[in-house]
């Protein structure tokens, strides 16, 4: 489907037929921009940035690159091309025709499921805001402005939604997105890990890696969803999606390759006295990040994920390709408790277990990427390996919250835990040596000690191009 660029605000869902819509997003614009200067990236709105922008929701060719001021991209609204003939895929209505319309006995919770998702968008450009100041090469910098200004797009999706299909309550909660902030103490944003603060480049590519990776899942699920106006939005999301999750991926296995390779040069095969980050201080990082983003799947047992699977609002990843049943009644799963001070296993109806069923896909899928990260440290020669933490451990949500886990899954004692945290995530001292090496390099090819260079640049440019136009 291509976009139309002749109108104020780009789109491919035919705006210009509803005035009043129109008008409110019109509207709603200036308050959108106003936010994106008052707290998107700071330094670089003035510059040129080699960005790509959708033009079309094809498969395959559907953005352009080229330099663009962030201000002046072109945010807008995106659905994918409608399936014919669409069935809802799962739950009690599974098979039925979907919904083009809110049904009026699943808006209250369709409302809140597209709120939460829609508040991540701009937390994370909040998040990120400063970290333009001390990017470690002009091609990093660019991945973080292309990440910034998708998540910006992500928003005006949601905000779509909610406008054209949640009347003056969606206005209402289109402002409210606008007017909450990252770790702000009187109005934060809605889930945790968007209040956590993003102070240096590794804890970006965790953020990226790990919390944009929930994103997929969050988004694959919606995608699942028997509203099919929010289903063909997340599908182009997940499009974009893709490129943030490479970005946290590659950029980690860059910190890890030259941690390895600063080891070798050192004589005691310590990479911190070469100006690395050691890869057992990348563990603390990837363990600290990797739990709060599993925390954002929900509670273990839930019985809003019941509903929300029941009322096909969301499904499973994959649920068409990976289940043959799609009612999820009658059925139990499993899942470790604690009970009387011991593990010990117990079953819950799998409908009220929706989240860990998700949250287990993700898992799946960042196991595979720690695998690729141990292949980078075997080729650089290194015996270090990276390991995921057990989703029982240093969790502040669901059945195992607050709960003495090591990394292992092992429940200990809280005095052994609370002696033993330090050595499994970043302390005050960690942040503080990776805060030093967090210096910029803004000339092209440029790339800081810290971090390998890339094996190849965007879109068929080089490492050494001119990503950024820095005035």
């Amino acid at each position: 489907m291509s976009i139309n660029y002749d109108e104020r605000i780009p789109n491919n869902v035919n705006l210009s037929s509803d005035k009043r819509l129109q008008r409110a997003l019109e509207t709603w614009q200036p308050a959108f921009l106003d936010w994106w200067k008052d707290v998107g990236p700071v330094g670089f709105q003035t510059d040129d940035i080699y960005l790509r922008t959708a033009i079309s929701t094809a498969p395959g060719g559907w953005a352009q690159f080229g330099y663009t001021k962030m201000p002046d991209y072109r945010w807008g609204i995106f659905l994918s091309a409608p399936e014919e003939d669409r069935r809802i895929p799962s739950g009690d209505h599974a098979g039925e025709p979907v919904w083009q319309e809110v049904p009026g006995e699943y808006r209250n919770s369709l409302r809140r499921i597209i709120v939460t998702q829609a508040d991540t968008e701009p937390a994370s450009v909040e998040q990120q805001r400063w970290l333009g100041q001390t990017a470690p090469s002009l091609y990093d910098m660019r991945n973080l402005f292309q990440v910034n200004v998708e998540e910006g797009r992500h928003l005006w999706a949601m905000v779509y939604l909610l406008q054209a299909y949640f009347g003056k309550d969606g206005r209402d909660e289109a402002d409210d997105l606008l007017a909450r902030r990252a770790g702000d103490a009187d109005k934060p944003r809605i889930l945790d890990a968007f209040n956590q603060p993003c102070p240096d480049w590794l804890t970006f590519f965790c953020f990226t890696c790990f919390t944009d990776r929930d994103g997929k899942y969050q988004l694959g699920a919606l995608a699942q969803s028997g509203f099919d106006p929010l289903s063909r939005t997340c599908n182009f999301m997940l499009i974009e999606e893709a490129h943030h999750l490479s970005v946290g991926e590659t950029g980690v296995e860059r910190v890890l390759r030259r941690a390895a390779q600063l080891a070798k040069q050192d004589p005691n095969g310590d990479a911190r006295n070469q100006g690395g980050i050691p890869v057992a201080m990348v563990q603390k990082w990837i363990n600290y990040w990797f739990c709060y983003s599993i925390d954002l799947f929900g509670s273990e047992i839930s019985s809003n994920a019941a509903d929300f699977f029941a009322a096909g609002l969301k499904g499973r990843w994959n649920e068409a390709k990976d289940y043959t049943d799609h009612s999820g009644l009658n059925q139990q799963y499993t899942l470790p408790m604690v009970k009387n001070g011991v593990m010990a296993d117990g079953d819950v109806p799998l409908r009220n277990a929706m989240n860990d069923v998700l949250r287990q896909s993700y898992i799946k899928d960042t196991e595979r990427v720690v695998k690729r990260w141990n292949q980078a440290l075997e080729e650089e020669g290194s015996d270090e390996r990276i390991t995921l933490p057990n989703s029982r451990f240093f969790r502040r949500q669901g059945i195992y919250a607050n709960l003495p886990f090591n990394p292992h899954g092992e429940l200990i004692t809280k005095e052994e835990f609370d002696a033993k945290l330090p050595s499994w995530l970043p302390s005050e001292a960690d942040r503080a040596y990776v805060a030093t090496l967090m210096t910029p390099c803004t000339a092209p090819g440029q790339m800081a000690n810290w971090i390998a260079a890339p094996r190849k640049g965007i879109h068929g440019n080089p490492v050494d191009f001119e990503y950024v136009r820095h005035v």
